[in-house]
């Protein structure tokens, strides 16, 4: 069983920095996507990284690929599906800003595909109560968050199943809402309250305290 993972570098981080890309930031010694991808191997494979076109030359050793992603997560996803061996199995998406997901978490995944899911996602409870606005600002509806998990990567899918959820090239945030759409079973596992994704300065000061 063949299990390959692609890890997403490709990203502005517009809400970052404008000019300091979070994914190159360094915690430790290490940037934040060499985090990424040395979790990502310890399941992998390989491990095919999506970069922005001014990084395409840079070495990057802990990847087995590098390409180039697009515009959109969506198209960066496939552009690195093409890089992925055609008799892959299993394909683990993870996002390059998400270095403290743990080797056991990319495990539980994998497992739960495994067992039969077309994807499996990692998940935390919403413990704070979510309003639905509309454009003005003003609250339309309080969603029952018993319902609802925020979702974090490392996401794993069949990997045929992924590529013909890519198929029409649609658009997305979230690749298991592409696998829903085409009628693909997605299992929720727990997910980690360490995992987060650097999206700010004080996510990044918050990392350095996990990493030793």
């Amino acid at each position: 069983m063949s299990t390959w993972s692609i890890v997403l570098a490709a990203g502005s981080g517009r809400r970052y920095d404008p000019v300091v890309l979070k994914q190159y930031e360094k915690i430790g010694p290490w940037r934040v996507v060499d985090l990424s991808m040395e979790r990502a191997r310890t399941v992998s494979d390989g491990v095919v990284l999506v970069v922005g076109a001014e990084f395409a030359e840079d070495d990057e050793p802990l990847a087995d690929v590098v390409v180039v992603g697009g515009d959109r997560r969506s198209d960066s996803v496939r552009r690195g599906l093409d890089a992925v061996p055609e008799d892959c199995d299993i394909v683990v998406v993870h996002d390059g800003a998400r270095p403290l997901a743990s080797s056991e978490l990319f495990e539980a995944v994998i497992e739960a595909v495994l067992a039969g899911a077309d994807a499996a996602i990692p998940g935390l409870a919403v413990t704070d109560t979510i309003k639905q606005i509309d454009d003005e600002g003003c609250v339309i509806g309080t969603l029952d968050r018993d319902d609802l998990v925020a979702v974090q990567t490392p996401q794993a899918f069949r990997a045929k199943v992924l590529r013909r959820a890519h198929q029409d090239e649609p658009d997305a945030t979230d690749d298991a809402a592409l696998v829903e759409s085409v009628g693909g079973i997605v299992v929720v596992v727990p997910g980690e309250q360490t995992n987060l994704k650097i999206t700010t300065r004080h996510d990044l000061s918050v990392a350095h305290l996990h990493v030793q």
